[in-house]
């Protein structure tokens, strides 16, 4: 799963578990927790036969005798809470909907995305997603359209992003002349940058040539498509993984949790740009002199509802 999805020993005394709230759909009973992180919850599923009349996916316990030496699939089920993280601990409070909006931006950008790379997606809910179990890449795939963040730390420093070189004269939030594929890392403290010479090293050069293909394809595909939404696409991540021998798209895909979204009305070259996320959380936890460790400071209901707020206009910015 994504940097965010990782379990850590960092769980708020507030942590909330959806195991009780979720309507399993298929499921005729609850299935076993394999994984807990800051925002997902990760389940084993039934299995599923994926290839059937009219490409209708049934769950195997259902199927008739007829296709029972058909060869059925593994899968999860991975629920994605209201849950929200800042400075690597879950906070006491939940965003409302936050889950939901998450898992419907992903469920348009997997189907827009769909002949670039297969995904992992079975069956679409509005609190869970059941996927294909695969065999997720030890590399995360980031690509980055403009330079912010770590990447703006860097160029400062050397004039490079993860080693790229880069035109002298760019300033915060400039516009890179094109898209970077720089990949990193997992940790379940913190993700690493690597070269793409590195990425080759751990992945081998098929695998690693052909995530960076697709990294750059599919972000370049919904840059285009953002920013005629008024959205600029600053950077994003991906993750792949192995299915049957074939690489697909997993995890999450371009949402506010895995992306830097920023409004094009109010791009403004050479300074930070507010962005689609939690940043409103993170604001207010510095301005009250939180150190980052616990307890854990409550939010006040307006910060929820403006993060709460924030998810919702760049789902109906993009999508409605």
């Amino acid at each position: 799963m994504g940097k965010g999805d990782k379990p850590r020993n960092c769980f708020s005394t507030g942590f909330k578990n959806n195991y009780d709230d979720i309507n399993w759909g298929v499921s005729e009973n609850k299935p076993t927790l394999i994984k807990s992180g800051k925002v997902r919850e990760i389940y084993q599923g039934r299995p599923y036969v994926l290839e059937l009349i009219s490409g209708v996916k049934y769950p195997i316990a259902d199927l008739d005798q007829r296709f029972a030496d058909l060869h059925p699939t593994e899968s999860l089920e991975i629920v994605t809470t209201d849950r929200v993280s800042a400075f690597d601990h879950i906070l006491n409070q939940t965003i409302p909907d936050k889950g939901k909006i998450l898992n419907e931006m992903s469920y348009k950008w997997f189907d827009m995305m769909e002949d670039i790379v297969d995904n992992h997606i079975i069956k679409k809910g509005r609190d869970f997603t059941i996927v294909k179990k695969a065999d997720p890449l030890p590399v995360e795939c980031i690509v980055r359209g403009y330079l912010s963040g770590s990447g703006w730390l860097e160029y400062k420093e050397k004039q490079t992003v993860c080693g790229i070189s880069l035109p002298s004269g760019l300033k915060e939030s400039s516009k890179l002349p094109e898209p970077i594929f720089t990949p990193s890392t997992k940790s379940d403290e913190h993700d690493e940058n690597i070269s793409f010479e590195e990425s080759v090293q751990i992945l081998g050069s098929e695998t690693a040539n052909k995530v960076k293909k697709y990294s750059l394809e599919i972000y370049n595909k919904a840059y285009k498509y953002a920013y005629d939404k008024g959205i600029i696409i600053a950077d994003t991540k991906f993750e792949f993984g192995f299915f049957d021998d074939e690489i697909i798209l997993i995890d999450e895909l371009l949402t506010p949790d895995s992306s830097r979204f920023w409004d094009k009305e109010l791009y403004n070259e050479g300074q930070s740009q507010p962005s689609y996320d939690k940043q409103i959380i993170r604001d207010y936890l510095l301005q009250i002199g939180w150190d980052k460790n616990p307890p854990i400071p409550d939010l006040p209901q307006e910060i929820i509802d403006k993060t709460s707020n924030k998810y919702r206009e760049v789902y109906n910015k993009l999508f409605k």
